[in-house]
């Protein structure tokens, strides 16, 4: 073989290996359960980012954030259900951040309506859970009792990172009935490094409220079993970097990413994208 192919031989190796590492990393970041690094700025201000990195999900079972162990990641996504319930959550709350409402324009609802209309052709066949089961939406935590439980595609919550379809839900959202699951709404989610603007691209701001889990204060690894849940954790008054650090915890400033449901057969845009399903 003479020196010329050799090089060019070589070159397409390094090629090759070079395009299976940016593969591999792309699809890391964009998996829920890769969490890429960022800042939550106490302040009351939402994160700031220009790309889109990775979408997150709290419906979505992961692999343990860097420095969490899978027995607090567990801890951490019940917490962010039990967060996501009816009465667990206020507004720009220590453990949540919820964007600010806009002023509503014609081009707002008119966007909004076609999301609704989109979303219910899109996830009609969904009606039968089943179907779901089928094409892949893993149910999160369902053994444990929820009002409303999260089916989540992985490959959905990868392409929400890229480019947004309506008709395609990273989570449907299901209460449960006495022989199966009753499909009520679908969340969406977007990177947890986006800004308002971003989310505002998708999801009018005028119309919806995207939120983030936020300020997690973890125990120390060796007291996760008997830890004072009153202090840490999602419902745990530990929520500042340095409060966590005196009480010899872990912190971290944000987990998952923005998400917001909507419940596409309620009546009227209010209801619709509500932060929670009207229960019977």
């Amino acid at each position: 073989m003479s020196a010329r192919r050799t090089l060019v031989h070589l070159a397409a190796k390094t090629v090759m290996v070079l395009g299976a590492i940016f593969v591999v990393t792309v699809l890391l970041v964009a998996m829920p359960g890769h969490h890429a690094p960022s800042v939550y700025n106490q302040g009351g201000q939402s994160p700031a980012a220009q790309e889109a990195a990775t979408p997150q999900s709290p419906a979505t079972p992961s692999k343990a954030m860097p420095g969490m162990d899978m027995g607090e990641e567990k801890v951490s996504e019940r917490a962010a259900v039990a967060d996501m319930t009816p009465g667990h959550h206020d507004a720009h709350s220590q453990h949540m951040f919820m964007t600010s409402m806009r002023a509503q324009t014609p081009e707002d609802l008119e966007r909004a309506n076609e999301i609704v209309t989109q979303l219910r052709a899109g996830i009609e066949k969904y009606k039968d859970y089943h179907v779901a089961l089928d094409e892949g939406f893993k149910i999160f935590l369902p053994n444990l009792p929820q009002p409303e439980y999260h089916f989540t595609s992985y490959r959905n919550g990868f392409l929400e990172a890229l480019t947004f379809d309506p008709a395609r839900p990273t989570s449907l959202l299901y209460k449960k009935t006495g022989d199966g699951y009753e499909l009520v709404g679908a969340m969406y989610t977007m990177p947890k490094r986006a800004n308002e603007d971003q989310l505002n691209a998708r999801v009018p701001l005028s119309v919806a409220m995207w939120h983030l889990h936020t300020n997690l204060c973890m125990p120390p690894r060796n007291q996760l079993r008997n830890a004072d849940w009153t202090k840490f954790g999602l419902h745990g008054s530990l929520a500042t970097e340095d409060a966590c650090s005196d009480a010899g915890g872990r912190f971290h400033p944000v987990i998952f990413g923005w998400m917001v449901h909507v419940y596409p057969y309620e009546q009227g845009l209010d209801n619709i994208f509500a932060m929670h399903h009207h229960m019977d």
